[in-house]
């Protein structure tokens, strides 16, 4: 008798969040950021977050990052519940699990591009070497191994970010958080920095992005947008824009 075929079960998502809600204290009121989101990314999705100024999308990136709290509500990061971890759990998740890439960069000013992509390595207990080499590895993964000796000061903006998306990945983390990474660039550095982030897509490496800008949310699969701490809209992006390769230097 021939035996039943087994249907596969759905991996779980990465990401899983039960109605968060944060409330910050305001003198005698409480300002409300976020009330009562609820949202799954699944891994390799890249993911754009949108919203006006005010509407929650920063507030529910820095709990996506373990850099907060929720006042309320429950979030799961590849299985494991984060929400009620203590400050030091939360750190290491934050270094082992998350990167993060920011607008303006956050280098270290008189530390080599190679320095500045090992820098969290120094809290994992790897090696001097081994440090070096993962930093080099990823310098050369976006496009920077004959730069790798220079200072912030002596690469162009396009290039610094570069530096700090290598230095979001040499942990190899499974989440990868871009806070307005092109909001200090100009257009067609911008068109750079995300043909580099869908590459590092099309890789296998789970992106959620925030942006104001609809041009460059329009290079995500999936759009999700915030007002008044809700979510408003949340669609995949079928016809995302791809960005056309241009090379490094």
């Amino acid at each position: 008798m021939q035996k039943p075929v087994r249907t596969p079960e759905p991996a779980a998502p990465l990401v899983r969040a039960q109605e968060l809600v944060k409330d910050y204290p305001a003198g005698e009121t409480v300002v409300p950021a976020l009330r009562g989101v609820s949202i799954t990314i699944a891994a390799g999705e890249f993911v754009a977050v949108m919203g006006p100024s005010g509407s929650g999308k920063s507030t529910f990136m820095n709990l996506l990052g373990c850099l907060d709290r929720p006042t309320s509500g429950r979030y799961w990061l590849g299985g494991e519940e984060i929400s009620t971890l203590s400050g030091d759990q939360l750190a290491r998740v934050r270094n082992r699990q998350i990167g993060f890439v920011f607008q303006h960069f956050n280098l270290l000013a008189r530390t080599s591009a190679l320095d500045n992509v090992a820098l969290p390595l120094l809290y994992s207990g790897c090696e001097a070497a081994e440090r070096r080499a993962r930093a080099a590895r990823r310098l050369d993964q976006v496009g920077l191994a004959e730069r790798m000796d220079h200072q912030p000061s002596q690469l162009s903006g396009g290039q610094q970010q570069r530096v700090a998306i290598a230095r979001a990945l040499v942990n190899d983390p499974r989440l990868v958080l871009a806070d307005e990474p092109t909001g200090a660039l100009d257009t067609h550095t911008s068109v750079e920095i995300m043909a580099l982030l869908q590459s590092l897509n099309r890789a296998g490496i789970t992106i959620v992005l925030v942006t104001h800008e609809h041009d460059i949310a329009a290079y995500a699969g999936r759009i999700v947008s915030f007002r008044d701490g809700r979510i408003t809209e949340d669609r995949p992006n079928a016809a995302a824009e791809a960005a056309p390769e241009i090379a490094a230097g």
